[in-house]
């Protein structure tokens, strides 16, 4: 154990980029439940990995705005296939989200296999580098997420299933990048699974945002105290803290009912 490295010039601004993807994943995933759909992050988040790849490939930094149009239109391109898959394929959507996924999956080691630094991309892209976050990487996220909440909490009703697909493409673009595939998906289901039985919508959001942030936080200190990689550490972290929830949840709802 080592607690010289619990320092908050690297915990500090890593769990506020969990923060940051909690306040658009706590929403959409409960969007995602409802739908239905769950795996149709892995699937964006992939297909926006995967023009992390192609741009890397063409020779464009990895910070680049290059990276970032390209990796955008890839997820959103991706989003609006699925849309169109939900409304003609709807019986089978979940099992083509999964062929979907595993496709771009196998085109990016195959667009990686001639790299000798391919596997330690790939790594990158499915665990995060969460740690390795900084203040100047959360102020572009920061904006674009102030948008799609704007947009998602004031049309979400009145809209249809395409501003759904093309709002989750865009946020799951941005935080693939900050924290990986991993913890995309659990910060997307995990709280999300944690308060859906709550009646009130609400409670259940704000209730699934403590999930989420309890898990993230023990997640970065365990893994910096035991020198784990952070990304598989905080999936553990967000499974504990919901099944401590579910537990705390279900013993007050036991002794109000007695």
């Amino acid at each position: 154990m080592d607690l010289s490295s619990l320092e908050l010039n690297i915990i500090g601004p890593a769990f506020l980029a969990g923060l940051l993807v909690l306040t658009t994943h706590v929403p959409l995933g409960k969007e995602v439940l409802q739908r239905g759909i769950i795996f149709i992050d892995l699937a964006v988040a992939q297909i926006a990995g995967l023009g992390v790849i192609v741009a890397y490939n063409m020779g464009w930094e990895i910070d680049g705005w290059q990276v970032q149009v390209v990796a955008a239109s890839s997820a959103v391109s991706g989003a609006i296939f699925l849309r169109w898959l939900e409304h003609h394929w709807h019986e089978s959507l979940e099992a083509l989200i999964g062929v979907i996924f595993i496709l771009a999956a196998s085109t990016g080691i195959l667009l990686l296999a001639n790299n000798p630094h391919g596997g330690e991309h790939l790594r990158e892209l499915l665990t995060g580098q969460i740690l390795w976050v900084d203040i100047h990487h959360l102020i572009p996220v920061s904006l674009l997420y102030l948008v799609l909440l704007g947009v998602w909490f004031k049309w979400r009703v009145s809209s249809g299933s395409l501003l759904f697909y093309i709002i989750f493409a865009l946020a799951v673009t941005a935080s693939v990048q900050l924290v990986g595939v991993y913890l995309v998906f659990s910060s997307l289901i995990i709280p999300a699974l944690a308060t859906q039985t709550m009646q009130q919508k609400d409670k259940a959001l704000i209730f699934a945002y403590v999930v989420g942030a309890v898990g993230f936080a023990l997640g970065l200190v365990i893994s910096a105290m035991f020198d784990l990689p952070s990304g598989p550490m905080i999936v553990w972290t967000l499974v504990c803290a919901a099944l401590l929830y579910k537990a705390i949840a279900t013993k007050t709802s036991l002794i109000a009912s007695a």
